[in-house]
């Protein structure tokens, strides 16, 4: 166990990423039981999905270049559009995990999205999960493979501007449902960035959890200089720190989750019960075993 300074937690420090994956994509058999199955009489398993008071559907978004499903749930029925985004990168899944929390905790409080409709992409990197690497099947970073006009022709950028499928599957969603702001969920960098009209939002964010707003500027071929940049949309890049990897499901939650919710309900205010009230964070602490 290493201690977090910042926080007070106590974390794991032995990864092992195929056991992460391993629960990572019993997330993904249990959506895709729902695809297959419907919300009649589903496995227990989809209790999550199942029980919600807001409308819930998934769809297949596209495909990797393994040809993995890229799984979208879309959750509420409201005018305005968010879009949150993890695992763009195969080696920062801390926000698979978030994305699935954040949408329980929307189906235990229906009432949040109302006037909101939340598309979840919790795994936009299928391949990438797969192997535990940053880049997709092709050795192409996607975040540096979007059709900006500061993409770089480099090998890591692929051979073209949206060459890979990946990339062309979130340009899709972003076309089709306009969304009013995205959320992007990355490691290893510990802040708040911010791309296009985002810099209030980043604000806004960052007051709900340890992340400062840091203006690292907008990357070349990244979804940062796409879609906020160019698209004006703003973007936010909610980048945890490099221990986010191993902590465990509830710490992430605790720690970022009231932000996670921030993002979505902006500029409405969470609710003063959620999250990061002190005795929450005594009883998570409580949860953590001692260092050895």
């Amino acid at each position: 166990m290493i201690f977090h300074k910042k926080t007070g937690y106590w974390i794991k420090n032995k990864f092992r990423p195929g056991i992460y994956i391993q629960h990572i994509y019993f997330f993904q058999i249990v959506i895709i039981q729902l695809l297959l199955w419907g919300c009649a009489s589903p496995p227990p398993p989809v209790s999550v999905i199942q029980k919600a008071e807001i409308p819930v559907s998934v769809f297949i978004a596209g495909y990797s270049v393994q040809n993995r499903p890229i799984l979208c749930i879309r959750a509420g029925s409201g005018e305005e559009i968010i879009l949150l985004i993890a695992s763009i990168h195969g080696d920062e899944i801390a926000g698979t995990p978030l994305a699935y929390s954040l949408l329980n905790y929307f189906r235990n409080n229906p009432h949040l999205l109302e006037g909101r409709t939340v598309f979840f992409l919790p795994l936009a990197n299928p391949d990438g999960v797969a192997a535990y690497s940053r880049f997709n099947r092709r050795n192409v970073d996607l975040n540096r493979n979007f059709p900006s006009a500061n993409r770089q022709d480099k090998k890591r950028s692929g051979d073209f501007p949206s060459s890979e499928p990946e990339t062309r599957t979130i340009m899709q969603l972003i076309r089709t449902y306009r969304p009013a702001r995205i959320i992007s969920i990355h490691e290893p960098m510990n802040c708040i960035d911010y791309d296009g009209p985002g810099e209030s939002l980043a604000a806004f964010i960052s007051d709900y959890c340890y992340l400062p707003v840091k203006k690292i500027g907008a990357m070349p071929g990244s979804l940062g200089s796409y879609a906020g940049a160019e698209l004006g949309i703003p973007v936010i890049t909610m980048e945890l720190p490099e221990e986010a990897t191993v902590m465990d499901t509830e710490i992430l939650w605790q720690l970022y989750g009231k932000a996670l919710l921030a993002s979505v309900l902006y500029p409405q205010k969470p609710e003063h019960s959620f999250v990061r009230t002190e005795m929450n964070e005594k009883n998570a602490r409580g949860k953590i075993p001692e260092a050895k």
